[in-house]
């Protein structure tokens, strides 16, 4: 009986198979650690993209938290001294700007990093430090920042400093200074461990403010492992008066000796030589404190007691004791933790605002940055070419450009562009010519407020298009003639391409690439002065980051020009229906005051309905707003649904897209990942798959695809909504059903050709070149599945190589061995192409691990798995019908690598031409068809006759080559039965007839004949693939070398590709012929010699 789905939700999302497309520039780290024992181990805690290992010294990184963590954001990372296989994870970043990330409390490795497993401190949000005693990795100590944006009224559970003397099973709080200041440093003497430092900050960020400093920002010592602890925050020589954020650290090269630098009006680097008791202050230099709040760390070196080493905006380094200091060089600016091998002060690892890097010489030279997948984008555009490319602003870097295909096997960095240098808020491609891009750059370019960039791709020219560019840092966003936060509003008309909008509190509207704005609204927000005062706290800090009461989202009507949506980041709603003229407030009666309007979504599908999604939870409110209008914004109903919003699982909600396919299919971007509903919002259930844990800030469909742009992550895809379209019931129902068994009509799929020599040195290990001359790595691995894939470390991944081919199974019950799945591509007539099958359940290779590596004529097989199946065919025909037989060749040596010789794969048939396809799905007596179409790169002009011409042509050589196939058997097959007869008793003994003796002669010549008439057919002197330098390519090597140009491009083959073909196929005849004549009259004779002796004769 067939099942049939909830139209509340589609199972077994978790098989859904997304792919990153890079880039490989990393985002913010703030947790590093490094192996004690092994010198080229290290790790780093992405600011929200997980946990990254290297076991090279940096020169790759690869996640090892993926499938283990429930949140993305690392606080704090340290690898037990003791045990190395012991590692502590503390999530939630402390480094509280904007875009910071909360975590679900602590987790815990056993086995360097293989596996992780929560073991509480759910609810503290932020861990700003982990120490773990230096002889028991089961002690561990625990500095939790707790709730940045709350009270923190459950104190007990969220802030202070935490104690576990059982590797995490049980948790004390040994440490808590008030409900408004959490622990953020924590440091133990490694020569005493009984001697901890641990310093409280009192600071809360919200939407408007970030506040850093007060009464209870403090400095606390325990001597009794943290049973007790004594307040030293008015110690002699320490600051008087209100501090602000404190850093520690104790001194392992001297016994006593504690460094610290403190957020205070006499804010600098301190020293204490006696345990804390006084202290004196080393330097007051600002370099060495600026922006307190988002740095503020000191290590000491575990060496040389002199020695300190202070990360801020540039990495600084003392080596006489504090009082003067050296610039150390990093990959990035904005430089946070640091790990310095106990032994060897030399090596170390570092963390920064582009990511972590590797040293083995104090800092002189440092591994890449450019090596992560760690990218933190805000908001993303996507352009309109071939294959299209995908924009967004990157934090702490610039905005990029990102193609979603390549045509070098992978998405390497070279093939990112850079339009602008924005890091921070919207981008806007236009439509129809994608070499102009505009993009919002406040914090990351010169120019006044709200820096808008206006970047020429032809031209390589920036322009800087401000609406009101006035430089104005230090001054309160009340005092501001205009104000523009961190993410303004860019877009372009969706009707008229040379208009354009920018949001700060009015909307603004230019149609002269930015020469001129004008005003075309007032101030739709609520513009309250208490929210609008200068940042910072204890430390001003201006940098736009927190202007408030401004517009987050706009939004004009695809429908109609003129019809705008505003959404402001103080929760008002905005509408006009007349180009700006008029404007009236459409908020939701039930959104809370103050929520930040992060999306408004116009459907496609109709003018008036209207999806809406706003988060508060930096006002300590974490629950989902999500909303939708059918009357253009007059009344909305919450569409929030199942949606997780109480505890403890509550997940915020950005971003919201509908699809433009079906009608109510729902996306929505949340903190740990993307939400679906295919019933309008009345159900959400999480896209899972490979999809990793990480904040979701946009994402957009195009040509079918889902793109996300992670802050954490970088770019992702999910290749293909077909399959989510038909499942969710909404769409044409096209379909198929087989016991159990969705089957999904194929898309159109381009028909794109790789460079020839992609993968060209492709062996078992890693591969560095995806394609001659350019840099990239990546290396096979094989699924539970058992489908071969690569792994990508410092690349993104190309779409699938050809036509995807989507089937559901809903449960085992729907597996039968009877049973197998077949797949069959067909031409447009039905003629078929090939089919393929899944294996046997028992059925197993029992080749070894070398083995697996050779080329190898087996076809790919189905997955048959519960849940989303994909096959990719190739769009290649068969190869030649006859193959050589394996069983005959007797090679010189075994091949020992994977390379083709000048990428000399052309086993392999012709490509497929456009046009239409059919494929069928069967399984026992049923079976389903469905038609889809193959079309050119729109980039070519290559007609239908070329690509005629180029099958055509593609096809002879293959079918010649089938033919040199089956003669080199037929002779070897001759020649094994030569061997054999000559090794007959009859011929050893010699007291036999002398008719035996004439045998062997003619056989001996026969044989020799054919040895080489085979060598004329192929080189039979090759030991090994690659020997093929040192002898003649023979007739069987050069009509498939022919191959090549005929196949390197979808163009129409060269005149002289068939001259060569004609000339290859008239030697290939004579050799034929020349089988024949052998098989036909010497074969024939050798065989009448042998009856007469009364022997067994030769086959044909």
């Amino acid at each position: 009986m067939t099942t049939t789905l909830s139209s509340k939700e589609i199972q077994h999302l978790n098989t859904l198979r997304w792919r990153c497309i890079g880039p490989p520039r990393g985002g913010r780290v703030v947790a590093v650690a490094g192996d004690p024992d092994n010198s080229q181990v290290f790790y780093f805690g992405a600011a929200a993209g997980g946990i990254w290992k290297t076991e090279d010294g940096g020169t790759y990184w690869e996640n090892v938290s993926d499938g283990f963590l429930e949140s993305a954001a690392v606080g704090a990372l340290t690898v037990a001294p003791s045990d190395p296989n012991v590692i502590y994870a503390g999530m939630g970043e402390s480094t509280i700007r904007g875009d910071v990330s909360f975590g679900d409390g602590v987790y815990k490795s056993t086995d360097a990093g293989k596996t992780w497993k929560n073991i509480g401190l759910r609810k503290t949000r932020h861990i700003s430090e982990i120490r773990v005693h230096p002889q028991n990795p089961d002690w561990v100590y625990v500095a939790a920042f707790g709730d940045a944006f709350g009270s923190n009224k459950e104190a007990s559970l969220t802030r202070g400093v935490f104690r576990s003397k059982d590797g995490g099973q049980k948790w004390e709080q040994i440490l808590f200074r008030s409900e408004k200041a959490g622990a953020i440093d924590l440091s133990l003497d490694p020569n005493n461990p009984r001697i901890i430092f641990a310093s409280f900050w009192e600071a809360y960020r919200n939407f408007w403010s970030l506040n850093s400093g007060g009464p209870d920002s403090s400095l606390y010592r325990s001597t009794d492992g943290g049973d007790s602890w004594t307040d030293i925050s008015d110690n002699p020589g320490l600051p008087k008066g209100t501090k602000g954020k404190i850093g520690v650290s104790v001194s392992p090269a001297q016994s006593g000796r504690i460094w610290a630098i403190i957020e205070a009006e006499e804010a600098g680097l301190y020293c204490s030589d006696d345990g804390g008791e006084s202290w004196i202050k080393t330097s007051g230099n600002r370099d060495l404190i600026h922006r307190p709040w988002y740095y503020c760390h000191v290590f000491a070196d575990p060496k040389h007691a002199d020695t300190v080493y202070i990360t801020n905006l540039q990495m600084w380094k003392s080596t006489d004791g504090g009082t003067n200091f050296s610039e150390i060089t990093t990959p990035h600016g904005d430089n946070h933790d640091l790990w310095i091998d106990p032994e060897n002060p030399q090596r170390m690892v570092q963390g920064n605002d582009g990511g972590g890097c590797v040293s083995y010489n104090g800092g002189k030279t440092w591994s890449t940055i450019y090596n992560q997948l760690t990218a933190q984008f805000y908001r993303m555009d996507i352009d309109n070419q071939f294959p299209y490319r995908v924009y967004a602003t990157q934090q702490d870097n610039t905005s990029i450009s990102i193609p979603s295909a390549s045509t070098y096997g992978a998405i390497t960095l070279q093939e990112c562009t850079l339009p602008g240098t924005g890091e921070s808020g919207f981008i806007a491609v236009k439509p129809d010519d994608p070499d102009i891009v505009y993009i919002g750059a406040v914090g990351s370019s010169p120019g006044g407020e709200g820096q808008l960039q206006h970047y020429n791709h032809r031209t390589r020219q920036l322009r800087l298009v401000n609406i009101w560019p006035e430089e104005q840092f230090g001054w309160a966003p009340k005092d501001l003639k205009y104000r523009f936060q961190w993410t303004f509003p860019i877009a372009f008309s969706p009707h008229n391409s040379e208009i354009v909008y920018a949001c700060g509190n009015h909307v603004f509207r230019t149609n002269n690439e930015g020469h001129s704005w004008e005003k075309i609204s007032p101030d739709l927000t609520r513009a309250d002065e208490s929210k609008l005062g200068l940042s910072g706290g204890l430390t001003v800090d201006s940098s736009g980051a927190e202007h408030y009461g401004t517009i987050s989202i706009f939004v004009e009507s695809p429908h109609e020009a003129g019809v705008f949506w505003t959404g402001s980041d103080d929760g008002l709603v905005h509408t006009s229906r007349d180009g700006g003229k008029t404007w009236q407030n459409i908020t939701p009666p039930d959104l809370p005051e103050w929520g930040y309007i992060f999306c408004i979504e116009v459907s496609v599908h109709d003018p008036d309905t209207i999806y809406l999604s706003a988060t508060r939870y930096k006002l300590n409110d974490y629950r989902p707003f999500l909303y939708k209008s059918i009357d253009g914004g007059k009344s909305w109903n919450s569409i929030n649904g199942d949606y997780p919003q109480s505890e403890p699982y509550t997940e915020i909600s950005r971003v919201i897209r509908e699809d433009p396919v079906c009608p109510g299919l729902l996306f929505v971007g949340s903190e740990t990942g993307i939400f679906m509903s295919v019933n309008d919002g009345k159900n959400w259930q999480k896209l899972q798959g490979n999809f990793p844990v990480v904040p979701v800030y946009d994402m957009k469909i195009k040509q079918d695809d889902l793109v996300v742009g992670t802050h954490g992550r970088s770019f992702w895809i999910l290749d293909d909504l077909t399959p989510l379209r038909e499942l969710a019931g909404q769409s044409s129902g096209t379909e198929t059903e087989i016991s159990g068994i969705r089957f999904f009509p194929p898309r159109t799929t381009y028909r794109r050709t790789l460079n020839w020599s992609v993968n060209l040195f492709l062996g078992d290990g890693k591969n560095y070149s995806p394609d001659f001359g350019l840099p990239g790595t990546h290396y096979q691995e094989t699924t539970p599945d058992g489908e071969k894939r690569f792994r990508h470390l410092d690349m993104g991944e190309n779409p699938p190589e050809g036509v995807i081919v989507n089937y559901f199974i809903e449960s085992e019950a729907n597996l039968t061995p009877e049973k197998p799945l077949e797949l069959i591509v067909l031409d447009a007539n039905g003629a078929e192409i090939e089919r393929f099958s899944t294996k046997k359940t028992d059925e197993k290779s029992d080749k070894s691990e070398s083995e697996e590596s050779e080329p190898s004529d087996e076809k790919p097989s189905l997955t048959a798995k519960v849940g989303f199946n994909r096959f990719v065919w190739n769009m290649r025909y068969p190869g030649p019908e006859v193959k050589i037989d394996k069983t005959l060749e007797k090679p010189g040596y075994k091949q020992l690598g994977r390379i083709s010789p000048f990428g000399g794969d052309t086993s392999g048939g012709p490509a497929a031409p456009p046009g239409n396809y059919q494929v069928q799905l069967k399984t026992g007596d049923a079976e389903f068809i469905h038609s889809f179409e193959i079309i050119k790169d729109p980039r070519l002009n290559t007609s239908p006759e070329d690509f005629s011409a180029q099958f055509e042509l593609w096809i002879k050589i293959r079918n010649r080559v089938s033919d040199v196939n089956s003669a080199i058997n037929r002779i070897r097959r001759i020649k094994l039965q030569i061997t054999e007869l000559l090794a007959r008793e009859n011929f050893n003994n010699s007291a036999e007839e002398k008719s035996f003796g004439e045998i062997q002669k003619a056989a001996e010549a026969l044989r020799e004949k054919f040895n080489t008439l085979e060598n004329e057919l192929t080189q039979n002197q090759y030991e090994t693939p690659s020997d093929r330098l040192r002898h003649p390519t023979m007739l069987k090597q050069r009509m498939e070398a022919l191959v090549s140009v005929v196949a390197v491009a979808d163009a129409a083959p060269p005149q002289q590709a068939y001259s060569v073909f004609e000339h290859l196929s008239a030697l290939i005849d004579q050799r034929l012929a020349e089988l024949s004549e052998l098989e036909e009259q010497e074969v024939v004779r050798l065989n009448q010699q042998i009856d007469q002796a009364g022997i067994r004769k030769l086959q044909g």
